[in-house]
């Protein structure tokens, strides 16, 4: 019975993505995935910086409890809804249904949602995103694309990030991007330090691309 309610639980969360993602309209929706102390928020951060005098972003903000995130991302003068889910281990598609219609998400031109920090349950829930981006910080260790593949199979952009710290660690490079490789041969792989604006005008473009093609599909 569990795995049948499971089942039920997927089925209902994957119908509410489909009706998310006919709302979304021409508006590029990325769900950002990583662990806790990844670097997810730092991203956003210095994407809004760089990008919001050219497009207009809107960002939900994923956690279990506080809204520590989006009273960061407030300072950047970008509408930011926190979406807390008391316990749970990531945001499903009815809760990205109504934090949209609170930000009125069909002005947008990129919709940005930050996960719970968590490599395994938010891979699993569609939300109607265009593309899971999946963080990975050198800290974490070169295995996790290994032994959590689902994230890195389905992600539309991959990000090794904190690459300042590579030195310190014991994090094999080759090794972390044979393992992706080996589950999603498409993806764009950015290797990158974040916080000090190290390597990430590779996703700023990815960004502008992105828009301007889900744009072209909408108006063909």
């Amino acid at each position: 019975m569990k795995i049948l309610f499971e089942q039920d639980i997927l089925q209902e969360n994957a119908h509410q993505a489909e009706l998310n993602k006919s709302a979304f309209g021409d508006t590029l929706v990325i769900n950002i995935i990583g662990s806790p102390g990844c670097g997810k928020t730092t991203l956003l951060e210095k994407t809004i910086d760089a990008l919001a005098g050219e497009l207009n972003i809107g960002i939900i903000e994923g956690d279990i409890y506080t809204a520590k995130d989006a009273d960061r991302i407030s300072h950047h003068q970008v509408p930011v809804i926190q979406c807390n889910t008391a316990g749970g281990c990531h945001l499903s598609a009815e809760i990205i249904a109504k934090a949209t219609a609170e930000l009125n998400a069909g002005a947008l031109d990129i919709l940005i949602i930050e996960n719970v920090g968590n490599l395994v349950c938010p891979a699993e829930f569609d939300l109607g995103e265009d593309h899971k981006v999946a963080v990975l910080s050198v800290v974490e260790g070169d295995d996790k694309p290994a032994k959590y593949p689902l994230l890195f199979q389905e992600a539309g952009m991959i990000i090794i990030n904190k690459c300042d710290f590579l030195e310190l660690t014991n994090f094999n490079m080759d090794s972390a991007i044979a393992d992706l490789r080996g589950l999603n041969e498409n993806a764009p792989i950015i290797q990158m330090a974040a916080y000090k604006d190290d390597g990430l005008e590779p996703w700023f473009q990815w960004l502008r691309d992105e828009v301007k093609s889900k744009r072209n599909r909408a108006d063909a």
